[in-house]
């Protein structure tokens, strides 16, 4: 059992979500993480019970979860991923402030995290982060259709393909292979600091999750990937979120209908791309200067048909 020698505060936005609220609470729960687990849910703009559920859970929880809930009703033009992320993590950084090694999670109220997953990502900042990611997995109580579970795995290969290169040319010390590639908003560890320095959760309507690690990373912050922190999602089609999860499983169902192969860029892209960062990152500034210039980039052409298998 690790020692609680990090004062972690779990994130949740959650609207109108009183039907998933419970999957993750109860997994969190059952962390083998000492001492109740901190949890901050930002209830928003929400019509169901979500709050009746998350007062049962509570109780059913009392001795395991520290739950505080903020509730806000934003105006319509303010009701989306951003405010609600930002909600949810700015109540968790009011609980975890003045407290040493303070690290605020965000997490969805559709994921089921593992029973490791807190000391995973207790391990990864231990070894010199100070953002862990997490690896997004289907959860297995609703499996994908077998073509779309095909084209996943295609991808997933893909992006194995691309850190193999990325790790060859231009390996990072504290986000070592073998990692994944994922840093959303479903499983982002943060630590306190790093997010007051950044400016927090931005109020975008979506990549409210990119936008804020890509600001840490401008600062120098250091992200890991580590293969041990991963994380089920529910692949339902109708999230809450413009451009989230949601939205990627619709074109993932719509190119598996389509029975295609989609385009993505092709290896040598990457290779380039990695040779970049390596020239860049030799300066004294570089970690940092690589994630102001990178978004600057012309995007990469896609030029290489994916292979999926039969």
């Amino acid at each position: 059992m690790v020692e609680p020698t990090i004062n972690f505060c779990v994130c949740v936005p959650a609207r109108n979500e009183a039907e998933r609220l419970p999957v993750l609470l109860d997994a969190l729960a059952a962390q083998d993480w000492p001492g109740p687990v901190m949890v901050s849910i930002g209830v928003n703009n929400t019509t169901d019970d979500s709050l009746d559920v998350i007062g049962r859970a509570q109780r059913q929880h009392g001795a395991l979860l520290d739950i505080t809930v903020a509730v806000a009703d934003f105006a319509p033009e303010l009701a989306h991923a951003g405010s609600a992320r930002k909600l949810a993590m700015d109540a968790g950084l009011a609980r975890i402030a003045m407290a040493k090694d303070g690290v605020l999670v965000s997490t969805d109220a559709d994921s089921r995290p593992p029973v490791d997953w807190l000391r995973n990502i207790a391990q990864a900042l231990d070894r010199g982060a100070d953002m862990v990611g997490g690896r997004i997995d289907i959860d297995s109580e609703e499996p994908l259709p077998p073509a779309v579970s095909a084209l996943r795995a295609a991808w997933d290969a893909y992006w194995a393909a691309v850190r193999a290169i990325e790790d060859a040319i231009d390996p990072l010390p504290w986000d070592l292979a073998p990692r994944h590639g994922d840093h959303t908003g479903a499983s982002l560890a943060i630590r306190a600091s790093v997010y007051q320095a950044c400016g927090g959760v931005p109020l975008l309507a979506t990549g409210e999750d990119w936008a804020l690690v890509t600001a840490a990373l401008a600062r120098g912050a250091r992200l890991a990937h580590p293969a041990d922190v991963y994380i089920a999602v529910s692949p339902r089609l109708d999230g809450r979120a413009e451009g989230g999860m949601a939205s990627a499983m619709q074109q993932l169902y719509r190119d598996a209908e389509e029975g295609g192969r989609p385009m993505a860029p092709a290896f040598y892209h990457w290779r380039e791309r990695a040779m970049w960062r390596r020239r860049l990152r030799a300066r004294a500034d570089g970690h940092a200067l690589i994630a102001r210039r990178e978004p600057l980039l012309p995007p990469m052409p896609h030029d290489m048909a994916l292979e999926i298998s039969a």
